[in-house]
């Protein structure tokens, strides 16, 4: 009987995967548009969109594929597929479990793509993969982002750029985002930031990226947001429990900005010529009854590499509460002073290295790796060892 049983389970789960569809898009294919397509998309197929420029402003409401049958947009194998123009190249409302993979989203005039929970905000937008895409040349100067996320659970952006972003905009942009993996992407010339996690995200990880000219703040972990937009509504911080792990930045005024944020760590990163500041500690949100004072974070295990244009290394702003981060093992190179003493930090470091050159392979190249001979080579934490930031009840 058990046997017979697991049969049957096998023989409809058979039959449910070949009732799975590939829907072709694009120039004599079956459907002229993705819109079109997705009048007969179900879970588990997939809209396969071929070579060509397509129009941007394309709304998607309630798209939801399912945890065993997710939908996937992807571009035909080696064919270069664009979405140009439009206020949005694509909005998402409310959609779950779709994975977006092989696009290039240009020249809106809004946000590149949008994706948002409708305002709804017990039903967050949910498991969504973006993979090997492109987000570029915004055509805005304001708060435009070139991926702008509200209210999305449980996501992934793995293997993107996010290019020329506007003056005012973020590369990507989440409001009351959670449980999220940012990792392998490249940022290029950026506006106001690369990412900004605000508005009640938490627990979202930003690894293995790569930063160059990331804007004025190349990650704004935090930030500022309009009370009614909180995910959660009760949300007593702008950003907590952010994973910040072996990226590389490059320039940019300040790469590390903590605006409101708490129980956030910043371990094993490589931070090459900062304009202005390394790192900075503010509260844009200063509601005191409410909100917890940025602080409680960590900054670890870092290498930073500067010259003269940084006067202070750490600025810290109002409000703050700034004694109560955790400082330790990072290695301080200026430049162009032998004689520097290291930086001024809120609270007094333990284990760091001062005045060694990290001795980069080749950084006006771009290649920040470590000559075997450097201080800092093979001294990395492992991501599961690292020591978590002191706790503060959320």
């Amino acid at each position: 009987m058990q046997a017979t049983f697991l049969s049957l389970i096998i023989l409809l789960t058979s039959c449910l995967h070949l009732q799975a569809k590939v829907h072709h898009v694009g120039a004599g294919q079956q459907y002229a548009t993705i819109n079109h397509a997705l009048v007969v998309t179900k879970p588990g197929d997939t809209i396969m969109v071929h070579e060509g420029n397509y129009e941007g402003g394309n709304y998607i409401a309630s798209l939801q594929g399912t945890a065993a049958r997710p939908i996937h947009f992807v571009s035909a194998p080696n064919e270069r597929v664009v979405f140009q123009g439009g206020v949005d190249a694509w909005h998402l409302v409310d959609a779950a479990h779709v994975y977006i993979k092989g696009f290039t989203f240009q020249q809106q005039t809004g946000n590149g793509f949008n994706i948002d929970d409708g305002g709804t905000y017990n039903t967050p937008s949910h498991h969504i993969i973006f993979d090997s895409c492109t987000f570029r040349n915004i055509h805005a100067t304001g708060n435009n982002d070139l991926l702008k996320m509200s209210g999305v659970d449980f996501f992934t952006i793995r293997n993107c750029h996010f290019l020329n972003g506007a003056a005012g905009g973020s590369g990507i942009d989440m409001v009351g985002c959670h449980d999220g993996t940012i990792s392998g992407n490249r940022f290029e010339n950026l506006g106001s930031n690369s990412i900004q996690a605000k508005g009640g995200s938490r627990n979202i990880k930003i690894e293995y990226n790569y930063f160059n000219n990331g804007g004025e703040r190349t990650l704004n972990l935090g930030g500022s947001t309009n009370m009614q937009l909180f995910r959660p509504p009760d949300a007593r911080y702008e950003a907590a429990q952010l994973t910040v792990y072996s990226n590389i930045f490059i320039g940019s005024d300040v790469p590390i900005a903590y605006v409101g944020c708490v129980q956030t760590s910043v371990l094993n990163n490589t931070i090459y010529l900062p304009q202005k500041w390394v790192i900075r500690i503010l509260q844009e949100t200063a509601d005191s009854a409410r909100f917890y004072p940025c602080g409680n974070n960590i900054f670890s295990n870092n290498i930073i590499y500067h010259d003269n244009r940084v006067i202070i290394d750490c600025n810290i702003g109002p409000n703050t509460n700034a004694p109560s981060f955790s400082f330790s093992n990072n290695l301080w190179y200026h430049s162009q002073n032998a004689a520097w003493a290291g930086p001024v930090l809120p609270v007094k470091e333990t284990g760091s290295v001062i005045g060694k050159d990290p001795l980069f392979m080749n950084a006006p190249a771009g290649d920040l790796s470590l000559k075997k001979e450097s201080e800092a080579a093979g001294k990395g934490y492992k991501f599961n060892e690292k020591v978590p930031p002191k706790r503060d009840p959320l």
